[in-house]
Parts: C-alpha cells; structure tokens; sequence
C-alpha cells in the first residue's frame, strides 16, 4: 500500500514537476529576501521592518518570476548544474535587482528603503538559487559514486578536453569503471587535478602507475594524435593482461556519429590517418543514375567500393566475383541495409572472355572499377601462371572490351607494388598499367589506374594473419626487422578512389598520399600490446628471412614518372608514359601464348624483358 502511494505521489509530482519548481523559487526569494532584513537589522525586527517587507515583496516576487522565467531558471535539471548556469543564475539576479531597485523608487518613490537590502538580498538569493541546484547535483552524483559492484580501474591518457569529457562520462556511469587518474606529457599539469583525479605522471610513467594502482584497462584520449603518436603511446603500455580503448574524434561525437564512449582500438587507428573530405558532388555527377560493374566486389577493396557507391544513387551496380560466398554475404548486406539500390551479382572469372561479351552487351557498364586482381606476393611468385593470367590477360581483356562497348570511364585498382617490381604480382600489374595507358591514347573512354599500398586488415595484409598467430600464441612471423609498408583503412582507400575516378580525364596514374611507410615489427607490437600481451614474453617475434618478390620498403612511383598535384590534397597524378603501343601489343600476346602452353620459363623471360627491374632477381630462375 505504502508502494502504491509512493508512485502515486510521483506521478503527481512529474504531472505537476514545473509548477512546484516555481513555487519552490518563489519560496527561495521570499526567504532571500527575508534574510537580507533579519542580517541589515541584526536579528531583530520591529513594526516599520515588517510592514516594509510586506509592502515591497509582492514586487519582489513579481519582478523575480518574470526575469527568471526570461532567463530559463525553472526549466533547468538540477542534476547537471554547470558554470554556465551558475552565470545565467547570477545574470538574472543582476537584472531583477537593477529593475527592484528602480521600482523601489518609482513606484514607492524610494520609501526609506535601506540600500544594503539590494546587496544583501543579491547575494543570499544567488546563492540559495544555485546552492540547491549544486546540492542536488552533489547528492546524485554521490550515490551514483557508490559502486554495486567491483569497478574496472581506469587510467585516462590525455587530461584535455576529450579526457575530462570522458571522466564526466564515467562519472555519470559508474558501471562503465573508475577513473583513477590521468597521464599527460604537459609538465605545468602535473599533479594537478580534474574533478578531484589526480595527473599522475607522464607517458614513461604509464607501466609504474599501472602497476601501482592496479590498472586493468587504458583509454587513449587523445583524438587529435596522428598515427605516430598513437603507436608510441601503445608502446609504453606493453604490459600483460591490460585492455586498451580508443574515444573517437570529438567531430564525430558532435555530429551524433558515435557516442561519447571508449571504443576497442582498431588496428586503422594505429595509421592515425585524418578523415578523408572529397567532393561528393563531383563523384555523384559520374555515378548518380549510372550502371556500375566493379568486378572483385566480394573482395576488401571491392565491397567497400560498392557500399561508398551505393551512397551516390546508381542506376545498378553489378558484383562481379568467382567467390560466391563473399558476393552471397555482400548480396544479403544490401537487401538488409540498403534494399533499394538495384544490385546484380555476377558469379564468374574475370579470364572467361564469353562472360565479359555477355555482361558488356547485357547491362552496358558505364562505369567500372576493376579490382579483381591476384595479390599476395609471395603466393604469386610460386603461381606465375595464375598471375598472368588474371592480372595481364583479364585485365587486357577487360580494358578492351571497355573499350569496344564505349563505356564511359574504367578505373584500374593497382598498387605501390607496381613500382620497380622485383617479384611477379608487381611486375603483373605494372604491365596492366602499361596497357591501359596505351589504350587510353586511342579511346573515348577515359582510362585511369589508382595506386595504393596495403590495405590495413584487408585479407591480403599482414593484420589478419598477425591477429591469428596472436590467437593462436604465436610466435608472429616476419620476413625482416627492418621492412617497412605503406598502410591506409579501407574506407579512405574506397573514397580516395572514387575521387580519382572524378577528376580523370584519361591515362593518368593517380597516387594515394599514403602517409608514412610503417615498420612491420612496431605493427607486431602494437598488436600484441592491444590483446593485452606483451610481446617477445607472451608473444614471441620470429623472423622468417624476405620471400621471392618482396622488398625491405615500397615506392609510390618511378624516378622517371612526372607527378603533379590536383586540387585534392591526398591525391597525385602521374601523367602517361610514352610507350610503344605496337610493340606492347605483340609483347602481350606473346605471354598470353607463353600462359596458354603452360611455359613459365618462357613467362618469366618474357616480363623481365617488358620490366628489366625483374631481372637480377631471377637471373638464376629455373622451372
């Protein structure tokens, strides 16, 4: 019964929650004003005082309510009172003492009123007003304090803005753990303290802190840190049985992107690499109400393609793939999330010349992306056949058959590799770039390659496999202490491309600004230092020696290639290459007959002679 009434008088309460609010203030004032005449006459009040607070109260009250009600002040949650209602509280007590004050003497034509009143009647009702919203702020915050059960300990890296946001967001969450304290390379901040959390030291102080305080999880809060700083960051934090968290860019919490919660690190944030701005009315004005065919789409590259294409309102956009169970998943992703962009998908080989003429002359591609494509290098070394068959002859094929169906633009997705190759999978599709850039001379549609390094935690780089040898308690192997890659996320590798595919106009090689080339083995660390474990203990490094094809480091373009800048600051033109049309033709046809008999012997003479950087690396090759 208790219960009952209890709810009952709840209800009423949040029926009727703004009229009490205004009747508590109005209470507030009175005694604020009461107050000030019982402390200018030391206690004690005769006949003239009281009648001249009765007198002057309804003015009082009249003038308060209006100014407040103006002002918001019964509108506020008392549970987060902030400085900013403390100015506004104090803003409209100013005014509603500047109006008392001439209404004392216009309207009672100053009545003997004492002037200290107005000072004393300011400062009693400011501070009841905002004592009781710090108060109940006080009282809520402390029982939410009271954990219900063990809280993680947290260490905050970063004592700026996102750092003490993200303490205020713990604080209103207890659940979420409790924040210890803060660590920041700042020196004028240490020891300083944040809503009652102490800066405990710097960066090379993280593993004593840890230790010290029991740490069991670290937030890096830090949203302006480029990838640099990120991966220094993590490795002073190689300590084991440590989770670590990320807060996103504060950009992204503003625009309701992501909330304002600690997120897993993923390996992307290890590049720290600047959200990628491009011209969506440039790259709408070559896809909205286009036919799209992007072949490889159940690959990494290629599905990512496909969602960020999706956004530009195509006609249709066709999967093409030979992997049914990747275009299956991205077929089912589309119906779920986006079912009204008109998809086909294609099973097939991108080599089934039958395949291209039916697809072609079918659906009439206006736009294609060619990203199918064979690329692990060392796989392909071993695969020579394999290698010039899908990334030369298909991709011949498919430039052609552009070509020949007048499609409106091709963009070939290429790579770093492609630059002074020394191994197979570089040296293939270099030579597709070569053949496009030939047919682009001669042809109305405008040809274009883009060229990037790896793909972080695509299926053809390192992370994947690192994560699975970190699964599996390694050892992670690496091919050199000192090899070093270009990295960039899949999202900036899709939008980038799709940018390029804009400002083409035929021939050119577009270059990604990859940032800086990142060495494996600090990527190794970091990874195994984000599982929480500590690397060469838990996890141990095993190096394997370089493989066929791979270099100690990669090059975006040749010493002879002419680069300029577009009007987009992460991408670069490098302009055609002379070469000779004829002769690249018969080369071409001469390894698609080497392929077809099966002489890789033959193949391999026949690429070092179209790519001499091959040669002194398979001077001693034999079958």
């Amino acid at each position: 019964m208790k219960q009952r009434e209890k709810l009952r008088l709840k209800v009423i309460f949040i029926k009727y929650r703004r009229f009490f609010i205004i009747l508590f203030h109005l209470f507030l004032i009175t005694g604020a004003s009461i107050l000030a005449f019982f402390i200018r006459f030391d206690f004690t009040l005769n006949t003239s005082h009281i009648l001249l607070i009765i007198k002057t109260l309804p003015l009082v009250l009249i003038i308060k309510f209006i100014v407040f009600f103006y002002y918001g002040i019964f509108s506020g949650l008392w549970r987060y009172v902030s400085i900013s209602d403390l100015w506004l509280i104090i803003k409209a007590n100013v005014i509603s003492t500047i109006i008392f004050i001439l209404g004392i003497y216009f309207v009672f034509n100053g009545l003997n009123f004492p002037r200290s009143i107005f000072i004393l009647d300011f400062i009693i009702c400011t501070s009841l007003v905002a004592g009781v919203r710090f108060f109940t702020r006080l009282i809520k915050e402390r029982s939410r304090s009271i954990p219900l059960q063990r809280q993680n300990k947290v260490l905050i890296i970063g004592a700026g803005a996102a750092g003490v946001l993200m303490l205020k967001e713990f604080n209103n969450n207890p659940s979420m753990g409790q924040i210890v304290g803060f660590i920041d390379d700042d020196p004028s901040k240490y020891n300083g303290t944040i809503y009652g959390k102490r800066i405990l030291g710097r960066r090379e102080d993280i593993a004593r802190i840890v230790k010290q305080y029991g740490i069991e999880e670290i937030i890096l809060a830090i949203p302006s840190a480029n990838g640099e700083t990120i991966r220094n960051l993590i490795s002073y934090c190689q300590i084991s049985n440590i989770r670590f968290k990320i807060i996103p860019g504060l950009q992204k919490i503003i625009s309701g992107e992501m909330e304002i919660r600690p997120r897993e690190v993923k390996p992307e944030d290890l590049l720290g690499r600047e959200t990628v701005t491009v011209d969506e009315e440039e790259i709408s004005y070559y896809l909205k109400n286009k036919i799209i065919l992007v072949s490889g789409a159940g690959g990494t590259i290629g599905s990512a393609l496909c969602r960020h294409i999706s956004r530009f309102g195509p006609k249709q956009i066709l999967l093409l793939d030979h992997n049914e169970n990747n275009v299956y998943f991205l077929e089912i992703e589309f119906k779920t999330k986006n079912p009204k962009i008109n998809i086909k998908t294609i099973i097939g080989d991108v080599k089934d010349i039958g395949l291209l003429k039916f697809v072609f002359s079918n659906y009439k591609p206006q736009v294609i992306f060619h990203a199918a494509a064979h690329k692990h290098v060392s796989l392909m070394e071993n695969n020579i056949l394999a290698a010039v068959k899908n990334n030369i002859i298909a991709s011949r094929n498919f430039i052609y058959a552009a070509q020949h169906y007048k499609t409106e633009r091709f963009v070939l997705i290429s790579t770093d590799k492609a630059v002074n190759p020394i191994g197979i999978m570089g040296a293939t599709k270099r030579i597709s770039e070569m053949i496009l850039q030939c047919k682009s001379k001669r042809s109305k549609t405008k040809f274009m390659a883009v060229r990037f390094g790896n793909v972080l935690g695509s299926d053809g780089s390192v992370v994947p496999l690192f994560k699975k040898q970190i699964e599996e308690g390694g050892p992670i192997t690496i091919t050199h202490p000192d090899v070093r890659r270009y990295f960039m996320s899949v999202n900036e590798a899709a939008q980038l491309v799709l940018q390029a595919g804009a400002i083409g106009n035929g021939g050119e090689i577009f270059i990604l600004d990859m940032g800086e080339q990142i060495k494996i083995i600090d990527l190794a660390y970091n990874l195994i230092t984000l599982s929480g474990l500590k690397p060469e203990i838990d996890i141990l490094i095993s190096f394997i020696g370089l493989r066929k094809g791979e270099k100690l480091f990669e090059e975006m373009f040749f010493d002879n290639e002419r680069t300029t800048a577009t009007k987009h600051n992460k991408i670069h033109i490098v302009r055609p290459n002379d070469f000779d049309s004829h002769k690249l033709r018969f080369q071409i046809k001469e390894l698609e007959k080497l392929a077809n008999t099966l002489d890789e012997a033959g193949l391999v003479e026949k690429i070092i002679e179209l790519i001499p950087s091959c040669g002194s690396f398979y001077k001693d090759y034999k079958v």
